[in-house]
């Protein structure tokens, strides 16, 4: 189902200004066709698992771990880490540095998740770079789903989602809980940080865990790992994600003549479909995939296969 795992054959440091470093790696074919894989969170840095969905005798498979997080540096788990230059806009300007420093032309641009905000954002950016979209687990970061992430889908986990709203000052208890989050998370002390970026990432579990074929990866009981990833998250929600709400949808006539695939799982309770649907509506020439018993895992093997099915016709298409 998945092609197998293939080691980086170059991997590097890149400075891309305000005292950053962005770590990324190449796998597969050096003369193939470039593809861009970027990944969720925002913060949860790049995987092996990801660059598998693509053929590596085709593709020449570029990652990245944004800003603060993976193996960029400074990491997000250090209280002196300058969030301030890690904004969307930052990640745009890095995808453009590193395409430079690589010298691809054009790329396929894949995206899972918030990787799906900043695919879209950066190819309204600059479509004349994009060859073609695969989206998966369709978000464009509205503050409605934002909301919906940290509030409304409490209905569904009404335990999880008390946990989650008491481990919070009560004083916030009733206000946005990004917000509470956001500066419990920007805490000097690690007694108080630690315990919020846990009990951010207890509740993230719960609709992972809906589905019981559904593994954490053992990268959630790493400390460093969920207090990057978890100030990471509340920084850029906290701001949202510095984009106005309807930016994505207002600028999709820029990249009506790029190629898309959106794979979208229907029981997918972290980016309900109507977020799909919504870009499939100002797409109309887009594919919509819709996996009947999916939700927000790409890891599940009814995803997986849709994934590799995808990537597999996009082969055929750049073949020619």
């Amino acid at each position: 189902m998945l092609y197998p795992d293939n080691a980086p054959f170059a991997d590097g440091l890149l400075e891309v200004g305000d005292g950053q470093r962005i770590f990324w790696m190449q796998s597969g074919n050096p003369a193939g066709v470039p593809v861009l894989i970027l990944h969720g969170g925002p913060g949860s840095g790049s995987s092996a698992g990801a660059r598998r969905y693509f053929d590596p005798q085709h593709y020449r498979i570029i990652q990245f771990d944004q800003r603060g997080c993976g193996n960029s540096l400074p990491h997000a788990s250090e209280l002196d880490a300058d969030l301030s230059a890690n904004t969307t806009w930052h990640s745009i300007a890095d995808i453009e540095r590193l395409r430079h420093w690589l010298g691809v032309e054009r790329w396929v641009v894949f995206g899972n998740s918030w990787g799906c905000t900043l695919a879209l954002v950066y190819a309204e950016t600059h479509p004349d770079r994009v060859s073609s979209l695969l989206l998966l687990g369709i978000t464009m970061t509205r503050r409605t789903e934002i909301d919906w992430l940290y509030h409304g889908l409490g209905r569904f986990f009404p335990a999880e989602w008390a946990r989650f709203r008491a481990a919070v000052p009560s004083e916030d208890r009733d206000g946005h809980l990004v917000d509470a989050y956001y500066r419990l998370l920007c805490n000097p002390d690690p007694d108080i940080h630690v315990k919020a970026a846990r009990d951010w990432h207890d509740w993230e579990s719960a609709s992972i865990l809906i589905d019981p074929r559904a593994t954490l990866s053992a990268r959630w009981s790493d400390p460093r790992f969920v207090t990057a990833r978890a100030r990471i998250i509340t920084h850029y929600f906290h701001h949202l994600a510095w984009l106005e709400e309807s930016q994505v949808l207002r600028n999709v006539d820029r990249i009506a003549d790029i190629p898309c695939t959106m794979i979208q799982g229907r029981l997918d309770l972290e980016a309900p479909l109507l977020t799909a649907w919504e870009l499939s509506q100002a797409l109309p020439d887009a594919e919509l995939i819709i996996v009947p018993n999916a939700a927000h895992s790409a890891d599940l093997a009814e995803m997986a296969a849709t994934i590799v099915r995808a990537t597999d016709a996009m082969r055929v298409r750049t073949s020619k």
